[in-house]
């Protein structure tokens, strides 16, 4: 009998499922440095979702010239699967304690007395915060992408993903710093091979001019 494109779609689906589990099992798992439960990661698999996170993140593009790739991210996002964004809670409330200068102080208590920037739209992560803690979601970072490639499995990170997150409150209260890892498992890679105006040029916009606003016109005309 043959298979559906029903089907289909719907073990890609939840090929993305299982992938974006083992990618969290991988990402939590990777050695930290200090010892300590200091990330988490959480997945966001469902397209409203997702699309709530490229409305901020568009939202976001507006406030400041420099955050204008935003836009071309949230085009990105929305061909992906899923996303996983990962956070450092000690970063903004608990430095190391080791005295490392990272962050340009001498000792970690200057740091905890240092006035915390203010929740300015402007602002992308309301530090400062301790470096060597938010160093620590590279790690993870490095365990999510380590999967994905051993899983065959096409992925592209952005931080841009993490500041919208955390603006929208989807992280938890003290996450100092956030990034994100967007997956997908389609033909062509929705990550590589990026025109640079991709938020103006992609198959969303161009199904829109070509199909949804010409075919009503084509339809009047030979009907």
């Amino acid at each position: 009998m043959e298979r559906s494109i029903k089907q289909y779609e719907t073990d890609r689906k939840e090929a993305v499922r299982i992938a974006a589990r083992l990618m969290l099992a991988s990402g939590t798992t990777t050695p930290r440095v200090g010892g300590v439960g200091e990330c988490t990661i959480h997945i966001v698999d469902d397209e409203c979702d997702i699309e709530d996170i490229c409305q901020q993140m568009e939202a976001m593009a507006d406030i400041k010239k420099s955050w204008g790739f935003f836009r071309r991210d949230a085009a990105i996002l929305r061909d992906a699967d899923a996303v996983l964004i990962g956070t450092s809670l000690r970063s903004l409330t608990d430095p190391a304690d080791i005295n490392c200068n990272m962050c340009g102080k001498l000792v970690c208590e200057y740091l905890k007395d240092e006035e915390k920037l203010p929740a300015d739209p402007e602002v992308a992560f309301t530090g400062p915060l301790c470096t060597f803690r938010a160093a620590n979601i590279a790690y993870a970072v490095d365990g999510m992408v380590s999967q994905a490639r051993n899983l065959g499995i096409d992925y592209g990170v952005y931080w841009s993903v993490g500041a919208a997150a955390i603006r929208m409150g989807l992280l938890p209260r003290a996450t100092g710093f956030a990034l994100a890892v967007a997956i997908s498992i389609t033909e062509k890679s929705p990550f590589r091979d990026i025109p640079l105006k991709y938020d103006e040029i992609n198959q969303r916009t161009m199904n829109d001019r070509m199909i949804n606003r010409l075919w009503p016109q084509f339809r009047s005309i030979y009907s």
